[in-house]
This record gives C-alpha cells, structure tokens and sequence, in this order.
C-alpha cells in the first residue's frame, strides 16, 4: 500500500509543490493531498480542513510535509498528527516531495529517512565562477 502525502503549506506553496510533483510523477496525482493555508483562517478552522480530509485516511500510511517550523501550518499539522499515527516533516523542498513521491510505496520510517535525505541533499551551494578582470 502506498503512503499518502499530505502537503499543508501557506497558500499557494501546497498547492505549487504538488503540481510541480505531478509534473514528473502523474500516476501519483491520488497518493498527494494539498491544503493550502490561507492567511485569513483561523488555525482552529484550518485544523478542521485538515482533519476532514485526513479522516478517510485514518487506516493508511500519513506522511504530513509542512513547509516552516513554527508557523501555523506547521503548528497545525502537528496537532493533526498528533491524533494520527501520521508522521510529520516540515522544511518541505522540492526534491524532498519528489524524493517522497518516488518511495511511496515503502514503510513511513524508512519514507521519512528517503524524504529527510532528498530535503537535505537537494539543497546545494553551486560553484561560482569569478569574473575576468
């Protein structure tokens, strides 16, 4: 059974990421939810957004991608996870949610480890060439 992964992101950021994602993993489009986090919500209505459309879900593999330590969607999905057996990660990337795409289909330990290494590696400092004087 393959993971679903939950993206709650400040508005559009969710939404983005995951249209991003299917551009390079179609087939996925059901394995990926979206709540994009609206500025002028309260987190008491957004949890409940979240929690409406995690509830079908309840009996799967949940791994929760937020994208800032600290603000409300984070702030919100931990209190989701926290009545889930869901895992949450926040500091989502890109190469982090297509790395987590890709390996769906394992377990939600060893898919958090395969999204926390895609986070991380995909993030670099490229090369830079100094100017000829």
């Amino acid at each position: 059974m393959n993971a679903t992964i939950f993206i709650i992101a400040h508005a559009p950021l969710a939404q983005a990421l995951k249209s991003c994602a299917m551009h390079v993993y179609p087939e996925c489009a059901d394995d990926v939810m979206v709540l994009d986090v609206q500025p002028h919500e309260s987190p008491e209505k957004t949890l409940l957004d979240a929690q409406k459309k995690i509830q079908h879900r309840q009996m799967e593999q949940v791994l929760v991608l937020t994208d800032m330590l600290g603000a409300t969607p984070s702030n919100v999905a931990q209190k989701l996870v926290n009545q889930t057996s869901a895992k949450l990660i926040a500091g989502i990337n890109l190469p982090m949610l297509l790395r987590t795409v890709c390996y769906r289909h394992e377990s939600l330990d060893t898919l958090v480890q395969r999204a926390l290494s895609g986070g991380t590696q995909g993030v670099l400092q490229i090369a830079q060439t100094q100017p000829s004087l």
